[in-house]
């Protein structure tokens, strides 16, 4: 089959899905976007490459070259890849025992610890195991961005506040040194923060499309100025340096690759959960479609492209992301101007940007946090779902409590356990002809009569090894309760799925009810489970003269195969069949049981 050219460059360079969205509406919007995220990535960067043990420029140099990378090669319109915390404690804990922080080996372990990173989830990518990330629930998403975002919000607060925290500190343990601090609040560090953050809330109501957070940076550089920032305590960005990420060699020596690729693996796994994570929570809020196996391969190469230009691990960044789309973002564009802007003030403006508060930075991203928290979609869930409701609850705590890659673990098995406990218990409910609706439709009620010999039950849900206990028991205990239905008619209209586990059970069952003087039988069958049944032999061993296309047929059928002369003495008259037997009185009308 011929390749469709379009298809198949798309897929080459996903850039061009989108580039004919562009447009001079969506540039202005991505550059102002772009350009506000610069400024915000600027103390950022350097923090983070402090917590990886590497000198402050490479967190500046991550924050350039991979967002361009992924900008072009992922699928989210918001993303936006480079230094984050988790993936800078995990580097600095990768490496920390091999090489001396900050010192020259440890950089050249760090770069070829990104590439290896980079390697792995571009494999995943190619492999098309982007589906992975389709375990993560939307309650998981919603949970732990919340969570993230409370954290991104709590770590900002000392910035705000202007006290002293020690670096690297839990959730529990800032807010209780937070809480000690209070008397040492900082008035004039405070009131910058503040009217920061003042600036960007009355400009987003009086002037929706003006950009806010720029703006609000401006006045937050003037308060500090007017105040005297040296005099009052507030810090400033401080010296940053003039020059773009240099043109850098990996190690790749085999000692060197084999004693990262343990590390390596537990990066490119979280750092994968992150990127899709803040994109699919993006996404919820755009309602845009993200590919996968396509993100996979953007963070991928932006790994494996930073580890040659002096970038250590990268992954997406719910500050970063969360401003883009606060900011009014339209485009991956964003991400791109973002990485230039910071290239820019990287080589032109370095000693204006140095003067930029802190505080006024940590108001903007107190915004930012705020933002990401979804109160719509927390009370919906919380109102419709207990199951839902509790796996957002623990992803939400887990996220604040324990390890941050460890949050999205336990919300995914939290969800994939209370998935499997719903579907191991399909729904089992019988069914008899209502004599009161029209034409005597199948209808689930225990008063209503039943047919004497023949058990009439429906299964609402998959017949697999994790349903088949209760699909046994729930076929013996009619047994238990009417020993007298030794026939029964399976209704399989709503089991799309079976699969060796159920058809044996199925089999047995059979086997069990003929021993009885009875028999098992099918009608309704989907193709896909006729398949199975057909081609691992059960049908023979059900017998195929036990299946039925509709219940209709079947009842049609299995009215002869009755005990005739218990039919003869009946008087419920259930079925219109039965009035052919001598003894009956009424004629009824044909039911449907289509």
């Amino acid at each position: 089959m011929p390749l469709d050219k379009p298809s198949f460059a798309r897929r080459l360079f996903p850039f061009m899905s989108w580039l004919r969205l562009v447009d001079s509406n969506t540039l202005k919007a991505d550059l102002i976007a772009g350009a506000t995220n610069a400024v915000i990535v600027l103390p950022q960067g350097v923090a983070f490459a402090m917590i990886a043990g590497l000198p402050p420029q490479y967190g500046l140099y991550t924050a350039i070259i991979p967002p361009i990378i992924a900008g072009l090669f992922g699928s989210s319109h918001h993303l936006i890849s480079g230094p984050t915390t988790a993936i800078s404690i995990v580097v600095f804990a990768a490496v920390s025992p091999l090489a001396e922080p900050g010192s020259a080996g440890f950089i050249s372990m760090a770069l070829t610890l990104t590439l290896l990173t980079g390697l792995i989830q571009f494999a995943l990518g190619l492999a098309r195991l982007g589906a992975l990330v389709n375990f993560i629930s939307h309650s998981v998403v919603i949970g732990f961005t919340a969570g993230a975002a409370i954290l991104i919000g709590t770590s900002q607060l000392k910035h705000v506040l202007g006290v002293t925290i020690p670096a690297g500190e839990s959730f529990l343990h800032t807010m209780i040194d937070i809480a000690r601090s209070i008397d040492q609040i900082n008035p004039a560090v405070m009131a910058t923060a503040l009217l920061t953050l003042l600036t960007v809330i009355v400009l987003k109501k009086i002037w929706p499309k003006a950009p806010g957070m720029f703006f609000g940076m401006v006045t937050g550089a003037l308060v500090a100025g007017m105040i005297g920032a040296e005099e009052n305590g507030i810090k400033l960005v401080g010296s940053l340096p003039a020059s773009l990420p240099p043109f850098s060699v990996p190690d790749f020596s085999i000692e060197t690759i084999r004693a990262l690729t343990s590390g390596a693996l537990a990066i490119a796994m979280l750092g994968l959960i992150e990127a899709v994570s803040i994109a699919r929570s993006i996404a919820t809020k755009t309602h845009q479609r993200i590919d996968g196996n396509q993100e996979f391969i953007g963070q991928g190469l932006a790994n494996m492209v930073g580890g040659f230009f002096s970038c250590y691990a990268s992954s997406g960044s719910f500050t970063r992301s969360g401003l883009n789309y606060s900011s009014g973002a339209r485009t991956p564009m964003a991400a791109i101007f973002a990485a230039l802007s910071l290239a820019v003030i990287l080589l032109a403006i370095a000693p204006l940007a140095a003067y930029l508060p802190i505080p006024a930075m940590g108001g903007i991203v107190l915004l930012v946090a705020y933002n990401l928290i979804d109160f719509h979609h927390i009370k919906a869930i919380l109102k419709v779902s207990r199951p839902e409701s509790a796996t957002l609850i623990v992803t939400f705590f887990a996220t604040l409590f324990v390890e941050l890659e460890f949050a999205i673990y336990v919300g995914v098995m939290l969800s994939l356990i209370l998935y499997l406990n719903q579907t191991s218990k399909p729904r089992i409910v019988t069914r008899v002809p209502h004599p009161d609706l029209p034409h005597r439709s199948f209808y689930t009620d225990p008063d209503l009569l039943e047919c004497p010999q023949l058990k009439i039950i429906r299964i609402d849900g998959s017949i697999y090894f994790g349903s088949v206990n209760h699909v046994e028991i729930a076929l013996q205990h009619i047994d238990k309760e009417e020993p007298e239905h030794a026939h029964a008619l399976l209704v399989c209209s709503g089991v799309n799925f079976i699969d060796i586990a159920g058809a044996e059970t199925l089999t047995n069952e059979a086997t069990r009810r003929r021993e009885m003087g009875g028999g098992l039988y099918l009608c309704g069958v989907k193709e896909g489970v006729n398949r199975i049944l057909r081609q691992g032999g059960y049908l023979d061993k059900i017998g195929r003269e036990n299946i039925f296309c509709s219940k209709s047929d079947a009842i049609t059928a299995l009215t002869e195969r009755l005990n005739q002369n218990r039919c003869k003495l009946c008087e419920e008259r259930i079925f219109l069949e039965c009035d052919k037997h001598p003894g009956a009185t009424d004629p009824h009308v044909t039911p449907d049981v289509s």
